[in-house]
């Protein structure tokens, strides 16, 4: 990987930290053959038409936390058409020492060498994007969020545990190795007479992992709903949610210390091992739960409300695990927000920026109009994406940045 930034001195954020992106640089990615960004305020608005580049801003953005990034996509993707085959994307955060530099990317290919994401943190090289977690907290709302409530119980599990993996940045991995083992278990099951010392082991592994995984989706979800019900306000444009977690599991895990609860699901996958090869795949565990949310000021669940009172909720519940980030980790998250105000009325547009403001994060927000963002205070910076480029926007009362 070409690491666009020079080396520079970093320290470890204080606890009650909120880092700012200073500087953001790419190399080959997605639309951007080179970017050098910089950026001095707390809001930053990014205004162009669509598909001038917006979202491949904040994608580059969100790589710098464990995942797939904001569209999930693989890495090989984002690499520029007509580019080198890789990529490479640096920030630069403030810090008392001269600013942290975070860099990652993906080397040219070579061939018959496979893939691999590339980490550093001031030009030491890291073992992956966990480590960023030292330096930067990151959530995000996309418009494929816009049917959460409504969509699959899978898509829900998916937004529970990037909400985890803002507070827990081991919690991917735990989720990955769970997966892994489940599909182990499958494989097993299809022989029709597996070696059950081999079974019981995989089982052991799925037992302690899938707790692992219901705990920490438990807690988070426990302390977000805490975090809500403590500072509610009927009276917001973003209505305040009551958010629960559904599941076998998640009953055990609240039921029993965590050896018993091992146990006790290690159990019931030994005696439906029948019934699970008869399925074709494993129906207990952390992989079936669901993740419950109720509009709280009409005690309506959120699937039953209408869309412009789902995307209300929605906002309200990221504002409110950035909140429950910032507590639980000590460092204020980077927001992301990509169309955000598109459909919004006024009213509640106005409403986000001064919840925005307030919360103490820097946040990166998309529109196709600039004038979406009339109502920003005059601190924020408004900025014109065009293909490959991105400029202080000049038009009207927008002469920011």
């Amino acid at each position: 990987m070409s690491e666009p930034l020079p080396p520079s001195a970093g320290t470890a954020p204080a606890p009650g930290h909120a880092p700012r992106v200073r500087r953001l640089m790419l190399a080959d990615f997605r639309s951007y053959a080179a970017l050098d960004l910089a950026v001095d305020t707390r809001l930053v608005a990014l205004a162009g038409e669509n598909g001038a580049g917006k979202t491949n801003l904040l994608e580059a953005l969100s790589l710098f936390t464990p995942g797939r990034g904001l569209r999930r996509a693989d890495l090989a993707e984002m690499a520029r058409l007509g580019g080198s085959g890789g990529f490479a994307a640096s920030i630069t955060l403030d810090g008392a020492y001269g600013g942290t530099r975070l860099g990652t990317g993906l080397d040219p290919p070579a061939p018959g060498a496979p893939a691999s994401r590339k980490c550093r943190i001031d030009g030491v090289p890291v073992g992956s994007a966990a480590a960023f977690a030292e330096h930067l907290r990151l959530v995000w709302l996309t418009p494929a969020l816009d049917g959460l409530f409504t969509g699959p119980p899978g898509d829900r599990r998916r937004f529970l545990d990037r909400l985890v993996l803002a507070v827990d940045a081991e919690h991917g991995g735990r989720v990955g190795a769970f997966e892994r083992a489940v599909r182990s278990r499958n494989r097993l099951l299809e022989e029709g007479a597996p070696d059950r010392g081999w079974l019981d082991a995989v089982e052991r592994e799925i037992a302690e992992l899938g707790i692992a995984v219901a705990a920490a989706r438990r807690e988070t979800v426990t302390r977000l709903d805490a975090l809500i019900a403590a500072t509610r306000d009927d009276a917001s444009p973003f209505p305040w949610a009551s958010v629960e977690l559904a599941g076998e599991i998640e009953d055990i895990v609240a039921a029993l210390p965590a050896v018993e609860a091992e146990d006790r699901y290690r159990a019931l996958l030994r005696d439906n091992r029948a019934r699970d090869r008869a399925a074709g795949r494993t129906l207990i565990g952390p992989q079936a739960s669901d993740l419950v949310v109720h509009h709280g000021p009409k005690t309506a669940a959120a699937a039953r409300c209408s869309t412009g009172e789902q995307k209300a909720l929605l906002v309200g519940l990221v504002l409110a695990h950035a909140r429950l980030v910032a507590a639980m980790s000590g460092i204020a998250p980077l927001v992301l927000l990509d169309e955000i105000a598109a459909h919004l009325d006024r009213r509640r547009r106005a409403a986000l920026f001064v919840a925005l403001d307030k919360l103490g994060s820097q946040v990166w927000m998309t529109g196709a109009d600039a004038q979406l963002f009339a109502d920003l205070p005059a601190s924020a910076m408004t900025l014109h994406v065009t293909p490959g480029r991105v400029e202080p926007f000049v038009q009207g009362p927008f002469v920011q940045g």
